[in-house]
């Protein structure tokens, strides 16, 4: 996926996603990995991108890489806003706008300066509570945003 998806096959995809990346727990030193985890993954890659990842309002970890900017700060804050909106991934709700032929920033009727269902955001749901904090990356197109963060809870799954 190189454009932003738009079809009920994606959305099932992205929906399959999300079920399958449920943790069965978040610390802090779950962060701590989780964060190290995609900074290594981004530099391996040269990606500048910024990384967040929240329980809750609570900033748990951040990284700017080389070539990110303030902007992707405002960018994760827009995406972020979104996932503790709709409790799903950014560019899930995103797709689901789309595949109904309708436009987020004028559909949603929220604020575009503090929303944007572009991928990148990703909710993190614990086994049994629910969605409890948010993981997000931004810099990259936004499909690869999304994908770079499925990538790292993968491996981060793994190796829990």
């Amino acid at each position: 996926m190189s454009t932003p998806p738009s079809t009920a096959q994606d959305i099932a995809v992205l929906e399959e996603q999300q079920a399958r990346l449920t943790l069965p727990r978040f610390t802090y030193d779950d962060a701590w990995r989780l964060g190290t985890l995609l900074v290594e993954l981004a530099r391996e890659r040269r990606a500048p991108v910024a990384i967040d990842v929240r329980r809750g309002p609570q900033q748990l970890f951040h990284a700017a890489l080389p070539g990110s900017s303030a902007d992707n700060d405002a960018w994760i804050d827009r995406k972020r806003r979104v996932v503790e909106r709709y409790a799903e991934s950014s560019l899930l709700v995103g797709t689901r706008f789309r595949a109904k032929g309708k436009d987020f920033d004028t559909a949603s009727r929220l604020n575009p300066d503090l929303y944007a269902a572009h991928g990148g955001a990703f909710p993190l749901a614990v086994e049994g509570v629910g969605v409890i904090g948010t993981v997000t990356v931004s810099g990259l197109p936004q499909v690869e945003d999304h994908a770079l963060v499925v990538e790292a809870l993968e491996r981060f799954l793994a190796d829990a």
